[in-house]
């Protein structure tokens, strides 16, 4: 699948960071356009409602998962 590459970026004005692999954030780029988005406002909406015991690129991975299977959120 691919290494896994560290990524930042600014969601509600503090810098973070997630993991993924390409694919995943290939697909994750590709939602944000479909939904007409920027990725960083994409990545701040799934790091708000995802569980405080999930961490943001274990979420986002999920979020990936959900859309690909359609269960779009």
């Amino acid at each position: 699948m691919g290494l896994v590459k560290k990524r930042s970026v600014t969601i509600r004005g503090h810098r973070t960071s997630y993991s993924l692999e390409q694919p995943f954030h290939d697909d994750l780029v590709t939602i944000s356009l479909t939904r007409d988005m920027p990725l960083a406002a994409l990545v701040a909406e799934v790091d708000e409602k995802r569980s405080r015991e999930s961490n943001l690129s274990s979420a986002l991975r999920l979020y990936v998962l959900d859309w690909a299977k359609g269960r779009r959120s």
